[in-house]
């Protein structure tokens, strides 16, 4: 005679089954094709929101917004970052969107400095991002304000290789007049102007996008 007990043990064994071999199957510390297409839409959504920031700072600030574009980026750009941190949870993730943004400003003609800042930046924000396992609200933040410095790379040549710009700028067939604007602002205080301003609108933006992060995508079931 059957045990009564074996019905209600027989539908249980596939489900657990199943629950064992998931995380084998996900194998989370690894970057898998899946992954990389998931890391391609955010760096696509991630660039989407630098030309918007290009944009914006360049109508509201003219030539001289050019310095402060990687802040207004830091601004906008929070949710794309919390929300790929929280659907890879992955070491990688974050250093490879910031690769790919710095491999089409090196092919778009900025300077060699601007892909080693998409390089060096991104992967201390992986890094830190790893040590509080992609859930620390503190850790991301800290996180996406590192980050958001790996849009430097374009601007930094400003004050740190002069020559070599105003080079450039002559060899595209720009005029003194057009050079001397573009320098026109750059000294030590807007280094340090820029710099701040990064720092800061990336607290802000990365706040708001955890915000918002919990608030539609978590209760949504996104994430």
């Amino acid at each position: 005679m059957t045990s009564p007990n074996t019905p209600a043990e027989t539908p249980n064994q596939p489900a657990q089954s199943v629950s064992q071999s998931a995380p084998e199957a996900r194998k989370p510390g690894k970057l898998q094709v899946a992954d990389l297409i998931t890391i391609g839409v955010f760096a696509a959504l991630y660039f989407v929101m630098v030309c918007i920031a290009t944009l914006v700072s360049t109508i509201a600030m003219g030539g001289f917004g050019s310095i402060f574009l990687p802040a207004v980026a830091a601004l906008i750009s929070g949710c794309v970052y919390m929300l790929l941190a929280a659907r890879l949870g992955k070491f990688g993730g974050i250093t490879v969107m910031g690769v790919v943004i710095g491999l089409f400003l090196f092919v778009s003609g900025h300077f060699v400095l601007s892909f080693i800042a998409s390089i060096v930046f991104p992967v201390a924000a992986d890094l830190i991002a790893r040590a509080g396992k992609y859930k620390s609200k503190v850790l991301l933040l800290v996180s996406y304000m590192v980050f958001s410095y790996g849009l430097t790379g374009p601007i930094l040549p400003l004050w740190f290789m002069k020559d070599a710009y105003v080079a450039s700028l002559q060899a595209r067939g720009k005029d003194a007049a057009y050079i001397d604007g573009v320098f026109a602002n750059i000294n030590t205080g807007s280094f340090f102007l820029a710099m701040g301003a990064i720092l800061v609108c990336a607290a802000l933006g990365g706040w708001f996008g955890q915000k918002m992060l919990k608030k539609h995508f978590v209760k949504a079931g996104i994430v």
